[in-house]
């Protein structure tokens, strides 16, 4: 049964193994999984996720939004699916041809999932863009339509705003895993935040989110285990109905 950590996602945003370690071992039994992006992905390969393996028994979600040709995503994906990780990201921004090839190159060893927009992404950002009225007026109709392409494709799941997972369960059915990263405690949103479309962990959870992506409330707490046992403790409320 998941358990209220379970819903949990750290992301590992730092610039090196060493920065990353102290976060991995003292979260390891607080956190559902851990995501290693781009940044930390790119400094120590495939070393991130066997340090994770001998630290932790969190799942491993490698969020590097590919986007590419579909040739390329696909035999980047085969190399992915070798390091045995839980989730993959792939962008949905371009084709459906793109999201078919990467859950191809995955081989139903590695769950792949459609990134639909950025939770920094407002709606200016959408028309400044050049998207039409129907897009940047109502940023949920291109989560929505982004979303459909990935289901279609046969990506396991999503990445959209908390904001958008009520909409996504109610036209795209339960099956889709949704993963919401913009998840702020509530009253603590941190000064400078580049997040547009953020919720409260609870909200998110009420709405039918899987997983919930929080970063900066944990690491920069004075205390991140205690920041991420209170965070849990929240969503044990929501899954409650308290």
């Amino acid at each position: 049964m998941k358990k209220p950590k379970d819903y949990l996602v750290f992301p590992l945003d730092m610039p090196s193994l060493y920065a990353a370690l102290p976060y991995i071992e003292g979260l390891s039994d607080h956190v559902g999984m851990f995501k290693v992006g781009l940044e930390l992905f790119i400094r120590c390969g495939p070393e991130i996720i066997d340090a994770i393996r001998q630290r932790s028994s969190a799942t491993v979600f490698l969020d590097l939004k590919l986007h590419d040709i579909p040739a390329t995503v696909e035999r980047a994906m085969q190399v992915v699916a070798d390091l045995e990780v839980g989730f993959v990201t792939v962008h949905c921004g371009d084709s459906i041809q793109m999201l078919e090839a990467a859950v191809k190159g995955g081989k139903g060893r590695v769950a792949v999932l459609g990134v639909t927009v950025l939770t920094s992404v407002s709606a200016e950002d959408i028309r400044k863009a050049g998207y039409g009225p129907a897009f940047y007026q109502d940023v949920r109709e291109l989560v929505l339509h982004r979303g459909r392409m990935a289901k279609q494709a046969g990506c396991a799941g999503l990445v959209c705003s908390g904001q958008e997972v009520a909409m996504i369960r109610q036209e795209l059915g339960s099956d889709l895993v949704t993963v919401t990263p913009g998840i702020r405690p509530a009253g603590k949103r941190p000064e400078g935040d580049d997040q547009a479309r953020v919720m409260t962990p609870a909200e998110a959870i009420r709405n039918g989110a899987d997983y919930l992506v929080i970063g900066r409330p944990i690491r920069d707490a004075v205390d991140p285990v205690q920041a991420a046992v209170q965070i849990a403790a929240e969503i044990e409320q929501a899954l409650l109905g308290v």
